[in-house]
């Protein structure tokens, strides 16, 4: 779904929607290139460097750590090593808060980016085969969200932006993010904070991050089956007889 309406796309020629439609995702294609360009030649901050920040910047520090992990979630950068730093740097209660803020920031972020560049794109140069998988997508959006953020191998960056692509709704979106990461990120604070003193919230912090992995493989393992399914009724549909001008 796009947020141009019928009388919008009316007003444009065939050749200027094209235009704006390729130029949108090449200018994606382009942002997600510097992004990864900028997540693996940037070293991630040293954890003495970020002690110290926060400590010369005072209250403001967690602000600032919060919008530098939303800007490091749209890059390939690990962003678990950071929430685990959290943990060690301010302690559980405001790292969790923290970390929870700047991944919901960097999600919405990357989200919009995908959608307004390069939705139109994929609506009108993929397939039935992709359509279908798109359908799917746009009904069972929510839960399809919340499956993908609890499985902790699944690249958190990668979802952001190929949610944006498909055509799950907005809210489902929003709504699976902002529950799905709970887990994930309570156990890697978690991990932080007490993954030194080996205390139970650091074993029951292990424990959790196991069985997101192990119910995300189930889950992928699913999914796969469901996406087979979706391809192949889509390559039995029969395709209409081409009109004669």
């Amino acid at each position: 779904m796009t947020d141009a309406t019928d009388s919008d796309r009316g007003a444009l020629t065939p050749f200027a929607g094209r235009s704006s439609i390729v130029a949108r995702a090449i200018a994606l294609g382009l942002f997600v290139a510097v992004a990864v360009a900028v997540g693996v030649l940037v070293p991630l901050p040293a954890l003495d460097d970020v002690r110290s920040t926060v400590a010369d910047l005072g209250w403001a520090g967690g602000l600032v750590f919060a919008l530098l992990y939303a800007a490091i979630t749209l890059t390939p950068a690990p962003k678990n090593v950071l929430s685990v730093a959290a943990g060690l740097v301010f302690g559980f209660g405001l790292a969790l808060a923290l970390v929870y803020l700047g991944a919901l920031l960097g999600a919405a972020v990357a989200f919009a980016l995908g959608r307004w560049l390069g939705r139109d794109a994929v609506e009108r140069y993929t397939g039935a085969r992709v359509a279908r998988l798109d359908e799917l997508v746009r009904r069972r959006g929510l839960a399809a969200v919340i499956g993908v953020r609890l499985i902790p191998v699944i690249p958190f960056t990668a979802i952001n932006y190929g949610a944006g692509l498909t055509a799950v709704r907005r809210r489902d979106y929003a709504l699976g993010t902002a529950l799905g990461i709970i887990p994930g990120t309570v156990a890697y604070v978690a991990l932080g904070a007490f993954g030194l003193e080996l205390s139970w919230p650091a074993w029951v912090a292990i424990g959790v991050l196991g069985l997101l992995t192990l119910g995300g493989a189930i889950g992928a393992e699913r999914g796969r089956r469901i996406r087979r399914s979706a391809a192949a009724a889509a390559a039995s549909t029969p395709r209409p007889p081409a009109q004669e001008d």
